[in-house]
């Protein structure tokens, strides 16, 4: 089962010693609101990049900007111990940016897992 990292202490105690093993950290990130089968094949191909998966989860706050106020269905407690809960994730981590950004840049990872209709304009090229 994955971890949900709260704090930035968190995040570089526990992707310290994964980067120590030698390992490889990916990302990936969204909302995850109602996890369907795309979700569960996004997340495998995005493990399969590397030895360490992270997700990033919009938090509540995140969602209310960008879907509007009656989004999301699930609050972002619920929907970060689902996603923790599914084999491929080994860390989750939540964000209050609209974009994914000062995730991708406070994780640092190897590489980052995006859909392909963001192509080269995808904002966490510059992260």
């Amino acid at each position: 089962m994955g971890i949900v990292l709260e704090t930035q202490e968190d995040i570089d105690r526990h992707l310290g010693e994964v980067r120590k093993q030698g390992r490889t950290i990916v990302t990936t990130n969204g909302c995850f609101d109602i996890i369907n089968k795309s979700h569960i094949r996004m997340l495998k191909e995005a493990a399969a990049q590397g030895d360490v998966l992270v997700v990033g989860l919009n938090s509540d706050e995140s969602i209310h900007q960008w879907k509007g106020p009656t989004r999301p269905i699930r609050n972002q407690d619920e929907r970060a111990e689902i996603l923790a809960a599914i084999g491929y994730v080994d860390f989750v981590v939540l964000f209050d940016e609209r974009d994914c950004t000062e995730f991708v840049r406070r994780v640092k990872p190897d590489v980052h897992v995006n859909d392909a209709s963001y192509g080269e304009n995808c904002v966490e090229a510059g992260a």
